[in-house]
């Protein structure tokens, strides 16, 4: 005999295979962006759309707020229950708000976008993709406006709050502000430290894609990379996909230059970590999911940034480096390519930028996406106004469309209201590195010896294993003692280049 499932059951089994399905698009994206030749485009827009579709019906069926009406009535949940509630209405309170057609149409726009936005990067011509963007903007403001409406919130926040729940744009706009008085006046100084002290001595290339494959294999296994469930590939612009059991993180190589592949790679790293740390009791309920992009930038920046570029873990990785590339002689000692990692430059391009100049990428931005949606700022306009902003910011000219508004592959694709996520996460991963590092003095030492069993051990128990257990704002709290805030990245930021 079958007994009936109670409501929360039976929630829990249509967010299960709503998570099944979201995890075959991650897959079918992640082929489209590594393997899928050109002329699949249409066919993988259609497939996309589709899943994309299938889980906005499980959403909108109008049983699933009948059991959520039921469950809520439930007072045996315990807290993990009560959180996975909760999440399962906030995803349908934004799906019910978008009528499917919406979705479909947005998805097929940002899917066919995406891969023209390939092709006007490689050609540095924003005007050959200026109409496909456009529609995708206007897609984007359509589902906005409709998020917003049903959830009481200003269309841009609505967006934000997708990928950063509770993220509003009045809270972040002063902190910006506070990084943008702050930042060009610090990146004056350490400019001026630097070039009191000359250059580092040149590391002479070539450098074999095949030779930078195998390093950064060798250094994600070092931070705890599980090879058994995951996988590390190429793409136009490096990511981090896939599912939990089968992640799948791209990044790309440049013969001249290995260190923003093997940076790109460990920063993705820090992502695969997040993911492979939540917990498997809750693996396809919204509770057991990564709690927003602020925490997972948090993560990826802090095994790039505060572990990987520190000087003690630079001590173990030169040597390595060294046979990597068969080098040797004085450019490849510790110091100077620790050197190397520190160095702060104002450029063009946000991926490649130093931790000092990265938040001015993001907060023009910010400011940028925020003018398109409005409608202050029309798209075929972009150009002009990223150039002002990136003079304003980082005094700076873009040569061309490709240093400047075709880098990023987030506008094309319709992810709109990411952004701030980065720098709201460099600010939690200063902050939540020095939380872990009082917690557990031998984290420096781990580092230095290639282990980073302290760091992560820290990080699964305070933030992985939490999954969406609680707010950013009460993770932050309860991991560090006190709710974000940009003092522990300005301390970071001082010690390490000023000190």
């Amino acid at each position: 005999m079958t007994t009936a499932r109670t409501p929360i059951q039976e929630l829990e089994s249509r967010f299960e295979r709503l998570s099944k399905i979201g995890d075959a698009a991650g897959i079918l994206q992640w082929d489209m962006a590594t393997n899928m030749p050109m002329g699949g485009g249409v066919a993988r827009a259609g497939q996309l759309s589709v899943l994309k579709v299938l889980g906005h019906e499980i959403l909108c069926d109008p049983a699933l707020a009948d059991f959520l009406d039921a469950a809520e009535a439930d007072r045996g949940l315990d807290p993990w229950q009560q959180a996975n509630l909760a999440g399962m209405g906030r995803r349908r309170a934004r799906a019910v708000a978008v009528d499917a057609d919406l979705v479909r149409r947005l998805s097929e726009a940002g899917s066919a976008c995406e891969l023209l936005w390939r092709a006007a990067k490689d050609k540095a011509d924003f005007a050959m993709i200026t109409p496909a963007l456009t529609e995708v903007r206007d897609l984007v403001a359509e589902r906005a406006v409709a998020l917003g409406d049903a959830l009481g919130l200003d269309p841009y926040d609505a967006l934000l709050d997708g990928f950063e729940p509770g993220g509003r744009a009045a809270a972040i706009a002063p902190v910006f502000d506070d990084l943008a008085l702050f930042l060009p006046g610090f990146t004056d100084d350490v400019l001026a430290r630097q070039a009191a002290a000359g250059p580092p001595l040149d590391l002479p290339g070539p450098f074999a894609i095949d030779a930078q494959r195998k390093l950064c294999r060798s250094m994600m296994e070092v931070v705890g990379f599980d090879f058994t469930h995951g996988r590390l590939d190429e793409s136009h612009h490096p990511f981090c996909g896939g599912v939990p059991e089968d992640i799948r993180i791209t990044t790309r190589y440049s013969g001249d230059d290995f260190m923003p592949g093997l940076m790109g790679v460990l920063h993705e790293t820090g992502h695969a970590l997040y993911e492979q740390g939540l917990p498997v009791d809750w693996r396809h309920q919204p509770v057991g999911a990564a709690r927003g992009m602020a925490l997972h930038e948090s993560q990826s920046l802090m095994i790039e940034m505060q572990a990987c570029r520190s000087a003690e873990f630079i001590a173990f990785a030169a040597p390595r480096m060294r046979e990597a590339f068969g080098a040797s002689g004085p450019a490849w000692e510790v110091d100077n390519i620790h050197r190397h990692y520190t160095r702060v430059a104002r450029g063009f391009i946000r991926v490649d930028a130093d931790e000092v100049t990265y938040p001015m990428h993001v907060i023009m931005r910010f400011r940028l996406e925020r003018a398109m949606l409005a409608g202050d700022l029309a798209v075929k306009e972009l150009p002009g106004a990223w150039a002002e902003e990136t003079r304003a910011l980082l005094g700076l000219t873009p040569a061309d469309d490709a240093e400047g508004c075709l880098q990023d592959i987030h506008w094309y694709d319709g992810a709109w209201g990411y952004f701030p996520t980065y720098t709201l996460g460099a600010l939690a991963a200063a902050q939540l590195f020095a939380a872990a590092t009082e917690a557990r003095p031998g984290i420096a030492d781990g580092l230095a010896a290639g282990d980073f069993t302290p760091l992560v051990g820290w990080l699964r128990e305070n933030v992985h294993q939490k999954a969406s257990l609680m707010s950013t704002d009460e993770l932050m709290a309860e991991a560090t003692g006190r709710p974000l805030t940009t003092e522990p990245f300005k301390v970071h930021l001082a010690a390490r280049y000023l000190a």
